[in-house]
């Protein structure tokens, strides 16, 4: 039930964005498709899917949010209405959905790759959004453009302290009996 009322707090919150996305490519990129993302992947934290639907899973949700991250899509989504209505179904259905539910499924070492490709493609959506000579998009202005390239930036530098602290420091919720589990599933046991 909590899930359900996250989901949709989530939702309403993009909702409540749309009057703004039209000025600000900051709040449509960086405020509201995260919200949109964050309503599938509340929603879809509860499904379990079988192991063979992990890489189709994983293929549809980057491919759909490689989609959105093109600024034809962008203006598509401010200038048409079906856009606009695709923006809201796909992002939560096809990009938060699938990949919460696969995420529990997939291994350490693509996890890492995932992670370290969000990053690179973060920081290089922040290059080219800050040093493009023209605009990008037609609905925003350059300074507008730009501030979204930086706004990618500082998400990037977040992320990888989010993830790199855990590395140096451990995981914060580590119990007990996570390691006396790993002991005695190797037939070792301290006493």
């Amino acid at each position: 039930m909590i899930r359900i009322v996250m989901t949709g707090t989530a939702f309403s919150i993009a909702c409540s964005l749309q009057p703004l996305v039209g000025q600000d490519p900051v709040i449509h990129v960086l405020a509201q498709f995260p919200a949109l993302i964050l309503a599938g992947a509340l929603l879809g934290g509860r499904f379990r899917l079988p192991q063979h639907f992990t890489g189709p899973s994983l293929v549809l949700a980057l491919v759909s949010l490689a989609i959105w991250m093109l600024p034809r899509s962008l203006d598509a989504a401010l200038l048409d209405p079906v856009w606009m209505v695709a923006k809201f179904v796909t992002l939560p259905l096809c990009v938060g959905l699938p990949l919460a539910a696969a995420w529990s499924h997939v291994g350490s070492v693509l996890r890492g790759f995932l992670k370290a490709q969000a990053i690179s493609m973060l920081l290089f959506l922040g290059f080219l959004y800050t040093h493009a000579p023209m605009r990008l998009c037609n609905s925003y202005l350059v300074d507008d453009q730009q501030r979204l390239g930086l706004g990618f930036v500082y998400v990037a530098c977040a992320l990888i302290l989010w993830w790199i602290i855990p590395v140096f420091f451990g995981q914060i919720s580590s119990n007990k009996k996570d390691d006396d589990n790993d002991v005695s599933r190797h037939g070792i046991e301290l006493r």
